[in-house]
C-alpha cells in the first residue's frame, strides 16, 4: 500500500516545499507578508498530510501532536502582546531546537532497538540508507538542536529581562568554549565509530549535555544590544538543526523548510551585523556592552525640555517629518497613536517618513512589525540609507524610545563602544524631539550625547501620553 503511495506522498512534499519558497518570497513586503504566512502554513499542514500517508495507520499520534501544537500557537500568538513578540520569536526558535534535538534521541533509540537493517528499511523501504551518514546527522542534530534550545532559552530570559540583559562573562570564558567545541568534535567522531555501542550511546548523552551548555555560555556573553543579532542566528540554527532532522528520517519536506530557514536566518545575521558595522565573532566574543557605562567620552551639556504644547507649535509650522521609532515605542504601545499623529501632520501639509534602523527594537523588522500593525503606508517606511543624505533639509525627526541607533557618538567618539556603528543622524535635523521616560542609557548601557545638542528637545513622559497630548492639540486647533 505505501509502495502506492509513494508517489502522491512525494508530489505532496513538492508542492509543499514550493509553497514554503513562495511564502518566504511574498515576505519580503509588508504588502503581502500575511498572505506569505497563510502560504506557508498551507504548505506545512501539506506536509503534515503527507507524513500522515507515509506512516500509514501509525499517523494518529502524528494529527493529536499537530492538533495540540496549533492550539498552543494559535492560543499563544493571540494572547502575546507586541512587545513581547521577540521573547515569542526566542522561545519559537527554542522549541525548534528541541524538537530536532528529540528527533536525533528517537531515532537512535529506534536504531539500537531495531537493528540497522530493520531500521535502515524504516528510512528507505529499498534498504539502501548508510549508517555512516545516519551516524553523522543524529550526532550533529543532537549538538545543534540542544545549542539552539538552551541559546533560545537564555535569549527569551534576556529579552523579558527576567536575567541581566547586559553580557554575562566570567575569566576565560572563551577557552571554556573552546574546550567544549573540542569535545563535541571528539565526541562526534566516537559516536560515529559505532553507534549502536554502549558507550556510544553514553557519549551522545555527553553530546547533548555539552550542546545544551554550549548554548548557554554562548549566549550569556551577548549583550542586549546585540539581541536581534542572536534572534535572528538562534532562527538559523534552528532551520539547520530542522535540515539534519530531515536528513535523519530522509524527509524531504523537513530538508527544504529547515533549509530556507537556515539560509534566511544566515543572510539576516549577516545584514544585522552590517547594519552594526561589527563581525559575527566580534557580536559573539566581545561581550558588548560589558563595560560601556565607563566606556567613552563623558557627556556633558544641558538638556533642553519642552512640553506637549511647545512641541505641538514646532510641529505645526513643518513641512516634512521623520518619525524614528525604536523599543520605546513598542514598550509604550504607541504605534496608533504614532500613525494618527502621522496622519494628522499629513493634512497639515507636512511630507511624513517614517526611518527604521535595521537593528532598532529588539527582534530583526520589529519596528515593521509594530508599523504595519497600525496600517502605516509601506511606501513610508525609509531605512537610513534613504534619510541620511537629506537629514540636513527635515524640519523636524521624533525619536520614539530609539536611543543606540541615533547616538552621535557613533561618528564622533572614537572611544564610544558604538564607534562605526551606521546611525541615523537625526542630530542634523533641524530640529529633533526626542520622547522618553528619563535620560536612562538606552539597551546598551551608552550614554547619549543627543539629548545635549542644540537642536534637541526633550519631551518627557511615556511616549503614548506624549504623542496622544499632541494629537489632541492638532484636534483642538
Amino acid at each position: 500500500m505505501l509502495e502506492k503511495l509513494q508517489p502522491l506522498i512525494n508530489y505532496i512534499y513538492i508542492i509543499a516545499s514550493v509553497l514554503f519558497v513562495i511564502g518566504l518570497k511574498m515576505m519580503n513586503r509588508a504588502v503581502t507578508a500575511r498572505k506569505g504566512n497563510l502560504v506557508s502554513a498551507v504548505g506545512m499542514a501539506l506536509a503534515i498530510i503527507a507524513t500522515c500517508l507515509l506512516m500509514g495507520m501509525e499517523f494518529r499520534w502524528i494529527l493529536v501532536g499537530a492538533v495540540v501544537g496549533s492550539a498552543i500557537g494559535a492560543v499563544s500568538s493571540y494572547a502575546v502582546k507586541m512587545t513581547a513578540m521577540p521573547e515569542m520569536v526566542g522561545i519559537f526558535n527554542g522549541f525548534g531546537g528541541l524538537a530536532s534535538m528529540l528527533v536525533s534521541w528517537a531515532e537512535l533509540v529506534k536504531w539500537r532497538s531495531m537493528g540497522w537493517e530493520a531500521y535502515a528499511r524504516t528510512l528507505d523501504p529499498g534498504g539502501n540508507a548508510s549508517a555512516v551518514f545516519a551516524a553523522v546527522a543524529i550526532a550533529f542534530t543532537v549538538v545543534v538542536g540542544a545549542v539552539t534550545f538552551s541559546g533560545s532559552m537564555v535569549a527569551f530570559l534576556k529579552l523579558a529581562e527576567w536575567i541581566p540583559g547586559k553580557p554575562l562573562l566570567f575569566k576565560g570564558q572563551n577557552i571554556v568554549n573552546g574546550l567544549i567545541v573540542l569535545t563535541v568534535v571528539g565526541g562526534i567522531i566516537y559516536f560515529c565509530l559505532d553507534p549502536v555501542s554502549p558507550a556510544a550511546y553514553a557519549v551522545f548523552m555527553v553530546l547533548m549535555v555539552v550542546g545544551l551548555a554550549l548554548g548557554i555560555t554562548s549566549v550569556i556573553p551577548i549583550g542586549g544590544a546585540d539581541m536581534p543579532v542572536v534572534i535572528s542566528l538562534l532562527n538559523s540554527y534552528s532551520g539547520i538543526a530542522a535540515t539534519t532532522a530531515g536528513f535523519i528520517i530522509l524527509n524531504n519536506g523537513l530538508i527544504v523548510a529547515g533549509s530556507l530557514v537556515g539560509a534566511s536566518g544566515i543572510i539576516l545575521t549577516q545584514i544585522m551585523c552590517k547594519a552594526m558595522n561589527r563581525s559575527l565573532a566580534n557580536v559573539l566574543f566581545s561581550g558588548f556592552g560589558a563595560v560601556t557605562e565607563s566606556s567613552g567620552t563623558a557627556v556633558k551639556g544641558e538638556v533642553k525640555a519642552l512640553s506637549a504644547e511647545d512641541a505641538f507649535y514646532v510641529l505645526e509650522a513643518a513641512s516634512s517629518v521623520v518619525f524614528v521609532p525604536g523599543y520605546g515605542m513598542a514598550v509604550a504601545q504607541a504605534q496608533h497613536v504614532v500613525r494618527e499623529l502621522g496622519q494628522l501632520l499629513e493634512k497639515n501639509g507636512a511630507e511624513v517618513k517614517y526611518c527604521i534602523h535595521p537593528v532598532a527594537g529588539r527582534m530583526p523588522g520589529h519596528m515593521n512589525v509594530l508599523l504595519a500593525e497600525a496600517n502605516v503606508p509601506y511606501e513610508q517606511l525609509v531605512e537610513p540609507g534613504d534619510v541620511n543624505p537629506v537629514i540636513g533639509t527635515v524640519d523636524v525627526a521624533i525619536v520614539i524610545g530609539a536611543n543606540d541607533v541615533v547616538n552621535p557618538a557613533a561618528r564622533e567618539d572614537k572611544t564610544s563602544p558604538l564607534w562605526g556603528m551606521p546611525i541615523i543622524n537625526v542630530d542634523e535635523a533641524k530640529t529633533c524631539i526626542v520622547l522618553k521616560r528619563s535620560m536612562r542609557a538606552g539597551f546598551a548601557g551608552v550614554e547619549n550625547p543627543l539629548f545635549f545638542k542644540e537642536n534637541t528637545r526633550m519631551l518627557f513622559g511615556d511616549a503614548k501620553a506624549s504623542i496622544s497630548a499632541l494629537v489632541s492639540e492638532f484636534k483642538a486647533e
